[in-house]
């Protein structure tokens, strides 16, 4: 499993350790749907990380999935990325990136900062500052254009 940072995650301890790091307690159940999202760099819809957590002999509800990842995203742990009202994806990488989501197959793709340049913002409203800009470059796949 991975850290944020790279290092591997192998033993509990590393993965409590990594939910204490951003104030959550770690319970039997978060550092199942934490493992999920560290075991590799890949975005998680809540249905998939249940399906994932799901898969041993333990039973994590939906409720539990869906208000973990909500702690999460808001200790700063993971990021939510909403590509539609209905689509909601969990990235473990909390750096400042973009995404290409591909309508065809579901897919969403890391776009890393550097490559897309955004020169000008709108002016922002009275006394407020940006906190970050999330672009979702939304793509399709050739053979269903055609």
């Amino acid at each position: 499993m991975e850290y944020l940072t790279g290092k591997r995650m192998t033993q509990n301890h590393d993965v409590a350790g990594l939910l204490r790091d951003h104030g959550i307690q770690p319970t039997q159940q978060r550092l199942m749907i934490a493992r999920v999202l560290f075991s590799r760099r890949q975005h998680y819809s809540a249905d998939q990380v249940m399906t994932y957590v799901n898969d041993g002999r333990d039973r994590v509800s939906k409720a539990t999935v869906y208000n973990t990842l909500g702690l999460f995203a808001r200790n700063g742990l993971v990021r939510e990325v909403i590509v539609d009202p209905t689509r909601v994806f969990y990235d473990p990488n909390t750096s400042e990136h973009h995404h290409f989501y591909n309508i065809d197959t579901g897919d969403l793709i890391d776009v890393d900062s550097s490559e897309l340049r955004i020169t000008d913002l709108p002016n922002l409203p009275e006394g407020t500052v940006a906190a970050g800009v999330d672009v979702i470059i939304r793509i399709r796949n050739e053979s269903a254009v055609n």
